[in-house]
């Protein structure tokens, strides 16, 4: 028998206009060479303009798909999205916990890249107990680091605190993402603290755009796709940093307001 292809599962919402949740997830794991499979937890009808409706799966459901995905493949690595809720953070922590699906990538998808709030209030504190916990790789932007840890952030020493911080809720490796909504800066600066305690900073040129949809999902997504394949953490975040880069650098023509980042351009980096 062949060996199994490489696979990496997304638990995540869906995003109709298919530029940011599980439809961004699955592009960036299939630009890096690895099939995807999905447990939603979410989906939302929304398009370029913005989001109108939304609705959260039943726990049940859930957890159903957790049971059916353990039962059939060979899943070496995942990733969370939305979580919305305390029953959906609970009901994956839960099934995380007892299925074999390899190192947890955790983009946390609480706040968006602008100051947005996306996850309830009551949630945040379940989130950092059951969570973060989890995580191989916390992946937070920068206001998601400030709420996560209550930390400004106004230097990088303090981003270097963020990062400490969250390491000692559990997540082994932490990369907080740099700021990208100041138009006077010229690159935009990510921390990274591995498990080991080394640390290292990536910084990519700021590209002014609102095709900066999925950015987070496909970064996290790469992550994870990196991890299936069984390359360290370092090596990962850093050919995820190259990929969604390309990926921002080089927009699509989709809708007529915000749109999404060009994974074709991710794929070439990749390969």
């Amino acid at each position: 028998m062949t060996n199994p292809t490489i696979q990496a599962v997304t638990i995540a919402g869906h995003d109709s206009d298919g530029s940011a949740g599980m439809p961004a997830d699955l592009h960036a794991f299939f630009a890096d060479g690895v099939y995807g499979h999905g447990i939603l937890t979410a989906a939302v009808s929304g398009n370029s303009y913005g989001i109108t409706a939304s609705q959260v799966m039943p726990k049940e459901f859930i957890a159903e798909q957790f049971k059916v995905l353990s039962e059939d493949f060979d899943i070496r690595a995942a990733k969370t999205g939305m979580l919305a809720n305390d029953d959906v953070i609970n009901v994956v922590a839960d099934n995380y916990s007892s299925k074999h699906f390899g190192p947890l990538v955790v983009d946390p998808v609480i706040i968006t890249k602008h100051g947005a709030m996306l996850l309830e209030q009551s949630a945040y504190e379940l989130f950092r107990e059951r969570i973060i916990p989890l995580a191989t790789v916390i992946t937070p932007n920068f206001y998601e680091a400030q709420k996560l840890t209550g930390i400004e952030m106004t230097t990088n020493e303090e981003r270097v605190k963020a990062a400490r911080y969250l390491q000692d809720l559990g997540a082994k490796n932490v990369v907080i993402k740099g700021a990208h909504n100041d138009d006077t800066q010229t690159t935009v600066d990510d921390f990274i603290l591995l498990e080991n305690g080394d640390s290292f900073w990536l910084k990519k040129p700021f590209v002014k755009t609102d095709r900066l949809n999925g950015t987070g999902d496909s970064f996290s997504a790469i992550i994870a796709a990196e991890l299936a394949k069984g390359n360290n953490v370092s090596a990962a975040v850093t050919k995820a940093k190259d990929a969604v880069y390309a990926a921002i650098a080089n927009p699509l023509t989709v809708g007529h307001k915000f749109g999404p980042i060009n994974h074709w351009d991710a794929q070439k980096e990749l390969n």
